[in-house]
């Protein structure tokens, strides 16, 4: 397949997980849309592109295998779309989600026995540690697999991520690639409302990891960042790619709007917001 005609299938991937996300979020009336509209393209390009993975293989069961941890968890419909097209689990499972019994629960846990998910994330700060944690007993047990973390902008005012950044860089913890949803804006608005990051950049790059940067809402440069970020590991230093997103992409009204982080769209937006999302692999 040309280069040209995988982006183009990543993008009609992404755009009916997009479709997934409003679909999951208002039949739950709860939920978490602007994060997970935000990183669609991106966790689309991980699971169909980017990790070498095997959805039959047990979860206990890493070596050889490249391991992903989300811990923004809250943006859990993104993540869950993505496993189930991917083939982890029955489509139509997705319209369980936050339901009374359901494996698919509003923050992703291992407890319900779902494939694909091998942490309970959403509480944030945690699941960078995690990440290189495992990524280090990798490097222990010398498989040559890496281990991918998705992190929030807004998850980066939290000291453990800095703790665990720092560790990563001292130990050459080279087989890890973070990802950071850098939208600038989280649940109590812009980031400089809150806390401000300062300069990213600098800071990462001054706690000794590797640095790429790109816009997370383009797959073409969604899947140069991932080749790049994969051919710098192995040279002793983490790989982290601040990707800049836009919240409730692809969705006008949610789009850059802090409101959309916790909120379910109601019927009516809902419409407006799939005529936007036009069906490409079929609805569950």
């Amino acid at each position: 397949m040309s280069n040209k005609d995988k982006i183009l299938e990543l993008e009609s991937i992404s755009l009916q997980v997009r479709r997934d996300i409003v679909r999951m979020v208002n039949m739950a009336k709860s939920g978490h849309p602007g994060g997970s509209l935000g990183c669609a393209d991106m966790m689309t390009a991980l699971y169909f592109y980017a990790m070498n993975i095997d959805i039959n293989k047990p979860i206990q069961e890493t070596n050889g295998e490249d391991l992903f941890f989300l811990s923004n968890g809250h943006i859990s419909p993104l993540l869950y779309s993505v496993l189930a097209r991917r083939g982890y689990f029955p489509i139509s499972e997705l319209a369980g989600f936050r339901k009374l019994g359901s494996r698919l629960q509003g923050h992703p846990t291992p407890s319900h026995g779902l494939p694909g998910i091998r942490i309970a994330s959403g509480s944030l700060g945690q699941g960078l540690s995690v990440a290189v944690g495992a990524a280090y007993a990798k490097k222990y047990d010398q498989d040559s697999s890496l281990v991918y973390v998705m992190t929030g902008d807004g998850e980066l005012q939290e000291g453990q991520n800095w703790e665990a950044i720092m560790f990563a860089a001292s130990h050459k913890i080279d087989n890890l690639i973070a990802i950071v949803d850098y939208n600038n804006v989280q649940i109590d608005g812009k980031l400089e409302e809150v806390i401000s990051l300062g300069d990213l950049e600098k800071k990462w790059i001054a706690f000794g990891w590797e640095v790429l940067k790109g816009n997370g809402n383009k797959m073409q440069e969604v899947v140069s960042m991932l080749d790049q970020a994969k051919s710098r590991t192995g040279k002793e230093k983490p790989v982290v790619i601040l990707m800049r997103t836009e919240m409730g992409m692809g969705v006008d009204f949610m789009m850059g709007s802090s409101k959309w982080h916790g909120v379910a769209p109601n019927d009516e937006q809902t419409e407006i917001a799939l005529q936007q999302l036009p069906e490409t692999l079929g609805d569950f």
